[in-house]
Formats: structure tokens, sequence, C-alpha cells
């Protein structure tokens, strides 16, 4: 049984992680719910679904907490933020009405091996003029108004897997936007953060009405990633985009064999 204390380190750790490079806590919480909280191990949680409850309002919190920072930054370039927010509603719902046709094992890994491919080709681009590309040198009212209808198009894309895969949208969000739209990696980290906070709301209330969380764990992650993830906005704003691709493309590869294992388990 993991105590108060303990879940409040966790959360500091998962919230810096998060807002560092822009996704939510899940990808650790989840796994660590499971194998430390759950029976035979535990018996905070009966079921993964209170397992997922309990992660996303830990994601909630971290992505409140970091959006009030970067929002502090100057650095969330709403005119595309607020659509790419929005278009992730319709495909979280069509996500979860299909997630039994798009979530067996064949799907899941496909998905991963694509995920893991996707990780190492973005490593091997961290030093592209796009990965390595700073605020200071982007000028944001010269975006192009097709790049925000090709970010919104992938962003109900976005929300469709993170409902029917139960994954954090941000680990395709912050690739997108640096790759596809051209966004220097800490204004896509902050936008997708953003994103992550409207997205992972509406998942709580619908897990809340539910009875899915269990409220001691995820307080006290919740308010460990509330710290978290103010110190990894400061570390984010500091640190070298090439160092922000580096670990996402990491995340995106050990995303895409978890994937991968769930499908041949």
């Amino acid at each position: 049984m993991i105590d108060f204390i303990e879940l409040f380190a966790v959360g500091i750790g998962v919230g810096c992680f998060g807002s560092l490079v822009g996704i939510g806590g899940g990808l650790i919480m989840v796994p660590l719910f499971m194998l430390a909280m759950m029976p035979p191990h535990g018996s905070t949680f009966s079921t993964v679904q209170q397992v997922i409850g309990t992660s996303l309002f830990g994601v909630l919190l971290n992505a409140l907490s970091g959006t009030w920072a970067y929002f502090r930054q100057g650095r969330i370039l709403f005119k595309a933020a607020m659509p790419f927010a929005l278009a992730t509603i319709p495909g979280a719902f069509l996500g979860s009405y299909v997630s039994e046709w798009f979530s067996g094992p064949g799907f899941s890994i496909t998905f991963g091996a694509s995920l893991a491919f996707l990780g190492c080709f973005m490593y091997w681009k961290s030093n592209s003029k796009r990965a390595t590309a700073t605020v200071e040198g982007f000028d944001a009212s010269a975006l192009p108004s097709h790049l925000i209808w090709i970010g919104i198009g992938l962003s109900l894309f976005v929300g469709f897997l993170s409902s029917s895969l139960g994954i954090g949208g941000g680990v395709v969000h912050v690739p997108m936007m640096v790759f596809i739209l051209g966004f220097p990696a800490q204004i896509a980290v902050a936008c997708s953060t953003f994103v992550l906070m409207i997205s992972s709301a509406i998942g709580v209330v619908s897990h809340a009405m539910l009875d899915h969380i269990v409220w001691a764990p995820a307080i006290a992650v919740g308010f460990g990633a509330i710290v978290g993830a103010q110190i990894g906005a400061r570390l984010a704003k500091k640190s070298k985009p090439r160092l922000i691709v580096v670990l996402l493309s990491i995340v995106m590869v050990v995303l895409g064999c978890q994937l991968v294992w769930r499908g041949l388990a």
C-alpha cells in the first residue's frame, strides 16, 4: 500500500515531467496504481476503471497548474490551442462509441509499433531546423490559417485515440505541432498542456459521475502534480528545444512498446 506522502512525491514527479514535455501522467500513474494498489499487492483500487478515473484526476490538476504557468509565460497560442482543444471533444466521443472495434490486439499492436517508429524518427530528426526552433524566432501572427485547419483535423484523431486506447493525447499532439505545423517545441508543449486541461476535465466529470475516482489517492497525487507542473514549466522555459523533443521521443517509444505488449498479452 502506498501512503499519502509517497503518492504526493509521485505526483510531483509526474507533474514535472508531464508539463515539461506536454503529456499527461497517466503513462506513469496507471501502471503504478495497477501494480502496487490493486490485488494481490494492494486493496486501494478494485477495478481498472477506478485506476483510470483516479489517474485522470491527477492529470487534470497537472494540466491546470501547467496551463497557469505557461499562461504567465505567454507561451500558449490560443489561436491554435482553443480550436485544437474543442476538436478533441467529438473525437473522444466517437472513440468511446467505437472503441470495441479499434482497441483490439491488432489495432493496439499496429498503433504501438507506429508510435515507436515515430519516436525513433523524432529522435533521428531531433537536430532538424523544426525540432530546434526557438520561441524568439516564431511569429504567431504569420501562422497560415490552413495549418490551423490541419491541426483541427489531426486533433479529432488525437481525441479518438485518447478515448479508444486510453492514452494521453500529448504524445501525438506535441510532435504534430512541431513537425507538421512548425511550432517551436516550447509553444507546442504549452498548447498541448492547455488542450489536455480541457479534455481531462470532461473525462474527470464523467468518471466522477460513475464513481470511478478514489478520492484519497487522487488528492495526494493531484496536489503533488500541481507542485510538479510548476517545476516542469520552469524547466521547459530554460531547456533547449531539442531536449524536449528527445524526451518526448523516448516516451513515444516506451508507450509504443507498452501498446504492442498489451496487444500480444
